[in-house]
Formats: structure tokens, C-alpha cells, sequence
């Protein structure tokens, strides 16, 4: 069975001296330094084997870079935005940012203004009054931790409705 040559890959003015540029510079990540290595050696007419070979990196990696450089030589990208990589999906986000904003305006609030006879929120209380005001049909008492957590909010720890902090701004 004969083998296929890769496909050819000709640089345009410029992307051979930043390419180089990428490669000697001492602030490019490891990952964008041989993804640019694998472009060069594919211009100079090397093949998966022998691109694979001279950086020990596997030939499915030498395909995938030669390919996507060549998928994205019609559109306006930078040779660094070549080389990144791609977006990646995940899974959508299951909360709008309304309501994540709803979450921290009743953590930022006294629990007495909700008929609650505690001193301060903890994130199973917020979880089920949020849950109570129908503002968000399910969420874990851990993912509320993380969302207090993230916004650097504290609710459990001080007296915010006495003396709202700078960053709880709602």
C-alpha cells in the first residue's frame, strides 16, 4: 500500500522570522514553542515520521499541527493565534448571571428579612431560600459555597447588612 505524502505547507513573508522568534524567545510556553517547531520542520518539506522523530513527539501530534495550520491559512489570525489551542465545550451553564447576582444580593442581606432566625447565612440556608423564592429550581449547598467563594463573599463571617463590606456591591 503506498503511502501519502503530507499535505505541503509553504509560509508567507514574515511567519518563518516569527516562528523562529517564538521559538528563541524565553517567555513562549513549551506547548506554542514546538507547535511552532513542527510548522518549520513541515515547511522545509519534513514528513510526520521525520517531524516526530527530530522533536520526540508522537506523528499524530505533527499531523494535527500541520493540518491546523493549514485549516487556518485563509483566515486572519495571528501565527500565535495559530497555534493556540481550540475552544473547547463544555457544559452550558446551568444558572444565569441574574441569578447568581440574586444569590449574592440575599447573601449580602440580613437573614431576618427572610423570616429567618439565624444570625448569618451559611450556604444551606441560602441554598433553600433561594429555592423558596423560585429563583433557581435546584442547587447544591456546595456549588453555593463555590459561588460565595469565588465572588469572595462571606456571609457566615460578619455582619454584612450592619456594614456592607466594598465588595459586596449589588
Amino acid at each position: 500500500m503506498a503511502r501519502l505524502a503530507p499535505k505541503e505547507l509553504n509560509l508567507k513573508d514574515g511567519e518563518r522570522q516569527e516562528l523562529q522568534q517564538l521559538i528563541n524567545r524565553h517567555q513562549t510556553p513549551q506547548k506554542i514553542a514546538i507547535r511552532a517547531q513542527i510548522i518549520l520542520l513541515a515547511s522545509s518539506g519534513k514528513n510526520h515520521r521525520q517531524i516526530a522523530r527530530n522533536l520526540d513527539i508522537n506523528r499524530q501530534m505533527a499531523r494535527n499541527w500541520r493540518n491546523r495550520w493549514l485549516e487556518t491559512e485563509s483566515k486572519e489570525l495571528s501565527v500565535v493565534q495559530r497555534l493556540q489551542d481550540l475552544e473547547r465545550t463544555g457544559a452550558p451553564a446551568k444558572f444565569t448571571m441574574e441569578q447568581v447576582i440574586e444569590l449574592f444580593a440575599l447573601a449580602c442581606s440580613p437573614p431576618s428579612d427572610y423570616g429567618r432566625t439565624i444570625s448569618h447565612w451559611t450556604a444551606r440556608e441560602l441554598a433553600e431560600e433561594i429555592i423558596n423564592q423560585g429563583i433557581i429550581q435546584s442547587i447544591s449547598v456546595r456549588h453555593v459555597g463555590r459561588l460565595l467563594e469565588e465572588a469572595q463573599l462571606q456571609p457566615h463571617s460578619s455582619r454584612y447588612w450592619l456594614t456592607p463590606p466594598p465588595r459586596c456591591f449589588l
